[in-house]
């Protein structure tokens, strides 16, 4: 577990730990809320439950190529971050997610500095263009970790008819 320093306006102690099993319920509404800011990104719908795809969360709960990681504030769920290929020579940030009400006060930058300086090496983490925020972020984390990273734009696997994804790539020590 990480202390973060105090914001103002925000309950503390504002913390990013590993998640696991006992924190399946929270992470799985953490999930909806992503998945739901995610879909006007990538328009993307629920399906027919009201639900959204699960399967990486569900990896990152039960498989050990994936870790879970969650931000707190206080008592509050904040934000989830999901990683895979953990035990790979280059690991990917796979969901990264901070609740709308903790937003701008620097929280996803250091979430994201927290999750991938626990894993040294090569990092890459993808996003779209339409989103702003990731526009703006992966490049500043990956920046203060590597000033030699990368960026570029890769297809979708499997899907020809979405804008490509943006990949950065960095590492670090």
């Amino acid at each position: 577990m990480i202390d973060l320093a105090p914001r103002s306006g925000l309950p503390t102690p504002i913390r990013v730990r590993r998640a696991g099993a006992d924190d399946r319920e929270v992470l799985q509404r953490l999930w909806l809320m992503y998945r739901h800011d995610m879909s006007g990104v990538v328009g993307s719908l629920p399906c027919a439950d009201g639900s959204f795809r699960s399967e990486w969360l569900e990896y990152a709960l039960t498989r050990s190529d994936w870790h879970a990681w969650m931000l707190t504030i206080g008592e509050h769920p904040g934000g989830l971050a999901l990683v895979r290929a953990v035990n790979e020579p280059v690991r990917v940030l796979n969901s990264f997610f901070v609740v709308s009400g903790a937003r701008r006060f620097g929280l996803g930058f250091d979430l994201a500095r927290v999750v991938v300086g626990e894993y040294p090496g090569r990092w890459d983490v993808a996003y779209q263009d339409a989103n702003a925020a990731a526009v703006a972020l992966w490049p500043a984390v990956a920046g203060s970790f590597d000033a030699g990273y990368t960026v570029e734009r890769r297809a979708v696997p499997g899907d020809s008819d979405v804008p490509h994804d943006v990949w950065v790539s960095f590492r670090t020590a």
